[in-house]
């Protein structure tokens, strides 16, 4: 594939550094790449020898304009990457666009704080926990630590002089034992700084400062005979347990690890995250992320563990993966387990990731299932409203399209099992018939399509349907009988203005129930028809009206004409070029001739 001029030239001046580099088109950046050394990476999409894919094609087609940023090491350029791909979001590069704002868990900065759950982070000296994937796995957490901890929920400023001077009174929260009452300062505050400290241990991984506290408590109660607190501190005790139970993996020697694992199809990569902190899963998440540019699971993965980390605020310093990958992350290790505790722990979330997978093809194969059972029922309904004798699985449908009699054009769209079939569609220039004629133009391309189809022995299809009335069905049913089709294909027509469904020899036309499924495909049908034809003939006409402005200019040669036709399409698109920027396309002589002769024509 050749890049055009400006891009070659842009190019060839790229330099041999590491970087970022951002693809445009005429809509903005579409494309954000890292490099190691930037020329030789951009280069390599437009290298010709080089086995792009499709998606990776379409990519290079739209690129417009480059520009690149160099930096000092290869890290940052991997974090500058990540940081422009979520601030741009580009249509070619995979992106985690969730749409959530993650809940966190709030400690209030106040006297007596409360502890709540948030969507909003501010800046008011306020300690947030998370986030949490889900609010169900934030409500776990923050139900465990209200049924641990009696803490307030009222919005009161509880200055010491507002609790002194006795302006607010316990409310239900009290008297059902929810709250201390430290608004009527029946809870002294070091007390409930306690509880706070021991709530954000928790809330931090580190469950075993509350545990030894109310294991000193329950003795402690115990030993003074006091033995319903001791029960309830057995029961708060008993708690904790069974949350850490639920989430402890392996080992309690496991500490601050992030594991990441990924499994990918053709379309989809399925990302699992776990963070782990004193043997125990505090956070699990998994994502689907669609693929782009059919990225390899590594870059993937790559890019995922950095905005994943961002986005929880890991601090781990080890990153355990079921891939081979570069981190280029400062004081990052990345491992790769294959035995022992940490293995175990990769497989769980492997596992998460495999079941995502299994899950979204179970789903893309029920949802393929259902699409096809449509399918057959839209063609049964068809074949019945339409009394035919087989399952129409091929349509085909005829539009013609003229503008005054000038350039008349046809179109031919095909639906397979309901579906169109675009690699089927065919346009056809009008050979034989001079003017505005309808008919003679139907016979002709009715001909020459099944004509077609009978030299290459290939299928012919089971409905064909005209766009038209009597006149156009009749040329097109002469077509049939002159090939010796007649009677082995269906032919129907519909007129636009009623919908009206006419067979060949009969004066009356066939109503379907306007919200029957079978008319609907056979509207779409015809639109489908209709817009095909319509497309060609207006780029024939513009594309006629070009050359032959044109090559009626003096100095203006069909070569430059045909350049000029090729790139621009229309007139109307050259006339709103400078004259600079035809100079770029045709040098400095033609384009004097050719801004001379649009504009004074305008």
């Amino acid at each position: 594939m050749a890049a055009n001029e400006k891009l070659k030239e842009k190019i060839a001046h790229l330099p041999h550094k590491p970087g970022i580099y951002k693809f445009f088109d005429e809509t903005g950046i579409i494309y954000v790449g890292k490099a190691i050394d930037i020329r030789k990476r951009v280069n390599s999409y437009f290298n010709r020898s080089a086995q792009h894919n499709k998606k990776t094609l379409k990519l290079v087609s739209r690129i417009q304009d480059i520009e690149f940023t160099i930096v000092d090491t290869e890290t940052d350029a991997f974090l500058l990457e990540n940081n422009l791909i979520k601030q741009y979001q580009p249509k070619y590069n995979i992106l985690l666009k969730d749409g959530k704002t993650y809940p966190y868990i709030c400690i209030v900065n106040e006297r007596f704080p409360r502890v709540m759950y948030t969507r909003n982070k501010i800046s008011d000296g306020s300690r947030y926990f998370g986030p949490y994937p889900s609010v169900t796995t934030m409500h776990v957490v923050l139900d465990l630590i209200r049924t641990l901890y009696p803490l307030r929920t009222c919005t009161y400023n509880l200055s010491p002089e507002n609790v002194a001077a006795g302006k607010f009174k316990v409310c239900l929260e009290y008297h059902i034992g929810n709250c201390k009452g430290p608004c009527e300062n029946l809870v002294d505050e070091t007390t409930y700084n306690q509880n706070i400290a021991q709530i954000k241990s928790i809330l931090s991984g580190n469950l075993s400062v509350a545990k030894n506290y109310f294991k000193e408590k329950m003795s402690a109660a115990a030993e003074e005979f006091q033995f319903e607190l001791a029960h309830q501190y057995k029961q708060k005790l008993d708690m904790l347990d069974d949350f850490q139970a639920k989430s402890t993996v392996v080992s309690n020697t496991l500490t601050n690890i992030d594991v990441f694992t990924i499994t990918s199809n053709e379309k989809c990569a399925f990302i699992n995250y776990l963070k782990v902190m004193n043997g125990s899963i505090i956070l699990t998440q998994s994502l689907e992320l669609e693929k782009k540019l059919d990225e390899p699971d590594e870059e993937i993965l790559a890019y995922v563990i950095v905005q994943l980390r961002h986005e929880y605020e890991s601090t781990s310093r080890e990153v355990i993966t079921n891939l081979e990958i570069r981190l280029p992350l400062d004081n990052i290790s990345v491992t790769y387990p294959q035995i022992g505790d940490k293995r175990k722990l990769l497989n769980l979330s492997l596992k998460n990731a495999l079941y995502l997978r299994k899950e979204h093809e179970g789903r893309q194969e029920k949802n393929k299932d259902l699409s096809e059972q449509r399918e057959v029922r839209v063609l049964e309904t068809l074949k019945k409203d339409l009394r035919l004798t087989e399952l129409p699985r091929h349509i085909e449908c005829f539009d013609n399209s003229n503008f005054q009699g000038d350039n008349p054009v046809a179109s031919m769209v095909c639906f397979k099992n309901g579906k169109p079939s675009k690699k089927d569609y065919r346009h056809y220039n009008i050979k034989t018939v001079v003017g505005p004629d309808d008919f003679a133009s139907m016979y002709e391309v009715v001909t020459r399509r099944y004509k077609r189809l009978l030299e290459e022995n290939q299928p012919l299809p089971q409905l064909i349907i005209i766009d038209g009335g009597k006149g156009q069905l009749s040329m097109a049913v002469k077509a049939l009988k002159d090939l010796n089709l007649w009677g082995q294909i269906a032919i129907i027509g519909i007129a636009k203005r009623l919908e009206e469904i006419f067979y060949p020899g009969d004066s009356l036309p066939l109503y379907i129930d306007k919200k029957s499924e079978s008319l609907m495909l056979i509207q779409r049908l015809r639109n489908e028809a209709h817009r095909f034809a319509i497309t060609f003939h207006r780029s024939k006409r513009d594309a006629g009206t070009l050359q032959t402005e044109l090559t009626t200019v003096k100095g203006i040669g069909p070569a430059t004409a045909e350049a000029l036709l090729t790139k621009f399409k229309s007139v109307k698109k050259l006339k709103q070029l400078t004259q600079e920027e035809l100079v770029q396309e045709v040098g400095e002589r033609k384009a004097a001739i050719l801004f001379a002769h649009l504009h004074a024509a305008s």
